[in-house]
């Protein structure tokens, strides 16, 4: 029987806490049940084992970043979008690294395919980046190069391997000002 107050809920966001405190690779059942005071076996009622554990966590983390994300460049184009987008993917990456490095996990696709969430994801990107008029396969080339910088920037900064005096936000914003850059002058894929 199932403990009372023990819910998949709780659980995920209890996992969600602990992978910001220790780490989202020390995300396991053992550390969860040990918060709980109870035992691994008793959370088995509520997850499916770690795999499941970890990929609830991963959605939400990437529903709470994406809902941070489309709150920020709500109303806003071109490069007070991209702007935005930047700064709040900055944000939550900095103040919820476990949770941040739960929403890089690559999720099963049937999984995937299942969360609302993630059907959101295009369409709050599209949007961010509608100003500039990209079209496939030149849209998924720019994402891809936004979210490698973004990730990129935010790993090193986080992790304090930026040792120049340079003020780090003012390096974020330069780089944001040159992705801005070259947003407007993407070279258009030519049709085949």
């Amino acid at each position: 029987m199932p403990r009372v107050g023990l819910t998949a809920d709780r659980l995920v966001a209890a996992a969600a806490d602990l992978a910001d405190e220790a780490g989202f690779e020390n995300v396991t059942l053992s550390a969860l049940a040990r918060r709980f005071g109870v035992r691994d076996a008793s959370l088995y009622a509520h997850v499916r084992g770690l795999r499941d554990l970890r990929a609830r966590l991963a959605l939400l983390a990437g529903t709470e970043m994406l809902d941070r994300i489309e709150a920020a460049v709500a109303g806003r184009t071109g490069k007070d979008a991209l702007a935005a987008f930047a700064g709040a993917y900055r944000e939550y990456a900095l103040t919820r690294p476990g949770r941040y490095a739960a929403a890089q996990v690559r999720l099963d696709p049937s999984l995937a395919a299942d969360a609302v969430a993630l059907r959101r994801v295009l369409d709050v990107i599209h949007g961010a980046l509608d100003a500039y008029g990209l079209e496939e396969p030149d849209l998924t080339d720019a994402v891809r190069l936004l979210r490698a910088t973004f990730h990129g920037y935010c790993a090193l900064e986080a992790t304090g391997a930026f040792a120049a005096p340079r003020d780090v936000r003012a390096s974020w914003d330069r780089a944001v000002d040159a992705l801005h850059i070259a947003l407007e002058n993407w070279p258009r894929e030519k049709a085949r």
